[in-house]
């Protein structure tokens, strides 16, 4: 062990010394070929040199103690590691629980008389626990040394700009990560491979949760690691069951959102077992459905995880249900859709959607509940000018062309006391459409009307049709269209609610759909301009859209020859 001692602290004297000598100004350069002038000047006003990064391996923490005393250095506090831990873990393909990895931050003084760390992780490596090939292999190899700049603004803009200048200058992703002990957001980039160690690699550190911007860092990231990306890629489907299993424990619903809680404590207040339950939750933080308590252990409930509890106003535990439940299983005869054509939701069950949740008042409830927990999309579209100058209209009437449960409709009424709202569905869905209404207290301005698609009333001021035409072919989307436009007089308006297709190909939600659209119900996803097409066929013609939350659009459509 003296031999590991000696090596380790041979390297750790070599940082310090690295870090004493160097400032901003002089590494820059050093990491990015090429910078000079004015925009070494605002990378050095942006980033400030803050440590140096190496990874030793003590038998224990007195070990440890004794290789930092070694280099002149004063141990400090030792937390936890996130990132690095997960990295080797991922590399050497170990389970995290093997990895016991800490994280010191010794102070050094440079030369400038700037306050800087030299940046110690430490694998505990205890005689005989058979994780001396990793110490060999990342002493050899010193993947995670590395020296790192704290962002002076974490304004998102700002980051965007230094990432985009690293990436100029030759610097590629490599990872990164959040550490939730310590609130902070790590981006690493990878530099030229002739590079002195530890400069080999870069780090960017943000204070605060910036998981939204690196999630595309660590993407480009992924995309240079294709074995890593396609494993990623086919465990996606394990993400799925995770959450839908997570909803149906209902383990959300017994977590007060300002506590953290042991597994052993969500296994009682839910029935399952304790460390098959802190499985999923050690799963579902690594995907931020849950956070890790850095304090006392646990887990919180994340921005995501809110969204799966029950009954709230934005809860889409609804969705996970179905997700994860039968369009989960009839996504397994998706190479039989594109084989045949056929749709793999009829393959698997023998008949459509729509007429396999009629017939299951369970699936049936389940079904629309869903479409309403995604009605986030819905919230500009009350105060569409559309819908502002019907409201001006007195008597003025609003059809919601299978409208759901009325969530739309719902919304549409209370932003405009004056209107009035007919909604037009199947039997079994008109029931609890009128029951919701009549509750948020919209049943005296409110029609109900049990038909199909050529039962559109005449004679209204304003339609819609939400989240309706994606369900079907072109053909029968014609047939709707028609029995609107006959229905229109020359002064209404039809208001359309769809995710639209990127006309460059850009990433979308409306691609996943379109891809779920033509498995499970037949329908698809569409352009604007191929939406445009389908209403010049039944006589309409488009105005404009506009974008919705969720990747939505909002069409305006009037009669052929009355557009305004």
């Amino acid at each position: 062990m003296i031999t590991t001692l000696s090596e380790d602290t041979a390297r750790l004297r070599a940082t310090v010394d690295f870090v004493r000598e160097q400032d901003s100004g002089s590494l820059l350069p050093l990491l990015l070929p090429g910078l000079t002038g004015p925009e070494l000047r605002t990378l050095v006003e942006r980033c400030r040199f803050a440590h140096a990064a190496l990874l030793l391996f003590p038998a224990d923490e007195r070990a440890l103690h004794a290789t930092l005393a070694d280099a002149g250095l004063r141990a400090g506090e030792t937390r936890p590691s996130v990132v690095v831990r997960e990295r080797l873990a991922r590399r050497h393909r170990r389970a995290l629980a093997d990895l016991d990895v800490g994280i010191l931050r010794p102070a050094v003084t440079g030369r400038d008389g700037g306050q800087r760390t030299v940046e110690v992780f430490a694998l505990t490596v205890p005689d005989g626990s058979g994780l001396t090939d990793i110490a060999a292999h990342e002493r050899r190899h010193q993947h995670e040394a590395h020296v790192a700049f704290e962002v002076a603004d974490p304004d998102p803009l700002v980051l965007r700009g230094l990432c985009a200048a690293f990436g100029r200058h030759g610097a590629v992703p490599d990872g990164g990560g959040y550490n939730p002990h310590e609130d902070g957001t790590v981006f690493y980039f990878a530099t030229a491979d002739d590079a002195p160690a530890p400069c080999r690699r870069v780090e960017l550190y943000v204070p605060g949760d910036h998981r939204a911007l690196l999630a595309a860092h660590l993407e480009e990231h992924r995309v240079r690691q294709p074995a890593e990306a396609l494993l990623r890629l086919l465990t996606g489907a394990w993400t799925t069951q995770a959450l839908a299993a997570f909803a149906q424990l209902r383990v959300a619903d017994v977590m007060d959102p300002d506590k953290a809680y042991d597994p052993a404590e969500l296994a009682a207040g839910t029935g399952a077992d304790a460390e098959n339950l802190g499985v999923l939750l050690r799963y579902l933080a690594m995907v931020g459905v849950v956070t890790p308590d850095a304090a006392g252990g646990g887990y919180r409930l994340a921005g995501p995880g809110l969204l799966l509890r029950t009954g709230g106003a934005e809860s889409m535990r609804p969705l996970a249900l179905l997700y994860g439940g039968p369009f989960y299983q009839s996504f397994a005869a998706l190479a039989h859709t594109v084989r045949t054509g056929q749709v793999g939701f009829e393959h698997i069950f023998g008949e459509n959607h729509f007429e396999h949740f009629a017939r299951d008042p369970h699936l049936a409830d389940l079904f629309d509940r869903s479409m309403a927990a995604g009605s986030r999309m819905f919230d500009p579209v009350p105060h569409h000018p559309v819908l502002v100058a019907a409201a001006a209209t007195p008597g003025a009437t609003v059809v919601d062309v299978a409208g759901g449960t009325g969530e739309l409709l719902g919304r549409i009424l209370d932003a405009h006391p004056d209107l009035h709202g007919t909604l037009l569905e199947r039997p079994h869905v008109v029931e609890a459409a009128g029951a919701a209404l009549d509750a948020a207290g919209h049943g005296p301005r409110c029609t109900l009307r049990t038909g199909d698609f050529a039962d559109v009333p005449a004679g209204a001021g304003v339609y819609v049709l939400s989240r309706v035409l994606h369900d079907w072919d072109d053909e029968r989307c014609r047939e709707i269209l028609g029995h609107c436009a006959r229905a229109m007089t020359a002064d209404a308006d039809l208001l359309v609610v769809e995710r639209l297709l990127p006309a460059d190909g850009s990433a979308s939600l409306a691609t996943a759909w379109d891809l779920h659209m033509m498995c499970n119900v037949g329908g698809r996803e569409r352009t604007a301009e191929h939406y445009a097409r389908l209403f010049d066929d039944a006589g309409l013609t488009l105005v404009s859209h506009q974008p919705l939350p969720l990747d939505g659009s909002v069409l305006h459509v009037r009669r052929a020859g009355t557009a305004r």
